[in-house]
């Protein structure tokens, strides 16, 4: 009997794939998982290609009541706009959990990772930021920048956005576009210490190597979300905080203690005590991170393949629902 492959692009995968509620719902049952014990992920694949300036991530996870598992290769070759090229790109590949025989191939351009990487913030903040955000600060640029804050809009509607970059016209464009997207007023912020001072909720989205959030900038009642330490030598938030935070949270401490802030703050000497909560513990109410409206908290996503499996199985299942895809015999 033929086995039918589905071939999905981004054009196609945006057609359906939307960041939304149902999106932040699949992607917190991927943490939830997680916090169960059962789940089979191995460690990150990180390659660095400096003569490129590139670096190719490879993440899966099997996860228990999922129809398949999926395989995820990330490049991101970051002299490429030079060229007239993204910087970012990749795909993922989608395979049975019963039989092992590929499912589906999706060739998004990184659009899932750029979704599954947003809904995972929106988890973060949906679980750990005070009942109440009048303002949302973001902290770069890019297309995450505008998509964490669309995604914590979703969860903690706020009132005003203010958005901080190195270079203030980048920053400004993004504000822009935050405000069209999301009807609500956003400005450029030149000092990001009055960024942090005047939000409840933070989300740092950064390729930074040293940190661009500062200890002494805390202030009761704030949350921060950092998802840009995914390698490293990467390093967004001053190590100082995560200390003095009322309680910090991984997305997984195994790969925390390798690339993200937790590393830093490992290296730096600071963090001696007990390992950290993760953020499936939150979900699952293992683990309590906020007490009180005054409490800060800090959640560091570095990106599972957990969430790869979930937003995969995901889209395959829309895709297939509205016959959107090509199908190939194998």
């Amino acid at each position: 009997m033929p086995h039918e492959i589905a071939i999905v692009t981004e054009q196609d995968l945006r057609k359906v794939v939307k960041l939304d509620l149902a999106v932040v719902d699949v992607v917190e049952s991927a943490f939830a998982a997680l916090a169960s014990g059962k789940v089979v992920m191995p460690p990150v694949l990180s390659m660095a290609i400096p003569e490129a300036n590139g670096e190719v991530d490879v993440k899966t996870a099997w996860l228990p009541g999922f129809s398949g598992f999926a395989i995820k290769v990330s490049p991101g070759f970051f002299d490429n706009p030079k060229l007239g090229l993204p910087s970012l790109n990749g795909l993922m590949i989608l395979f049975s959990a019963k039989t092992g025989l590929v499912e589906a191939l999706f060739l998004d351009n990184g659009y899932l990772t750029d979704v599954r990487t947003a809904a995972a913030g929106a988890v973060a903040a949906r679980h750990l930021a005070p009942s109440r955000v009048q303002t949302a600060g973001v902290m770069g640029t890019g297309v995450q920048a505008r998509l964490q804050i669309e995604a914590a809009h979703l969860v903690r509607p706020f009132e005003q956005v203010l958005v901080w970059g190195r270079d203030l016209a980048k920053a400004e464009a993004c504000a822009a576009d935050i405000s069209a997207r999301l009807k609500v007023p956003a400005r450029a912020e030149a000092d990001p210490a009055r960024l942090v001072a005047e939000s409840q909720l933070v989300v740092t989205t950064t390729p930074a190597r040293e940190s661009i959030l500062k200890a002494d900038w805390l202030h009761p009642g704030l949350h921060i979300t950092a998802m840009g330490s995914d390698q490293d030598e990467k390093n967004e938030i001053e190590p100082a905080a995560l200390v003095a935070a009322t309680a910090y949270v991984c997305d997984r401490i195994s790969q925390c203690e390798k690339l993200g802030e937790l590393h830093s703050a490992i290296s730096a000497g600071l963090w001696q005590g007990p390992p950290p909560a993760e953020l499936g513990d939150v979900v699952l109410g293992k683990f309590t991170a906020r007490r009180s409206e005054d409490d800060i908290t800090i959640c560091d996503l570095t990106g599972t393949g957990a969430q790869d499996t979930a937003i995969a199985t995901y889209a395959e299942k829309l895709c297939r629902s509205v016959g959107i895809g090509s199908l190939i015999a194998a």
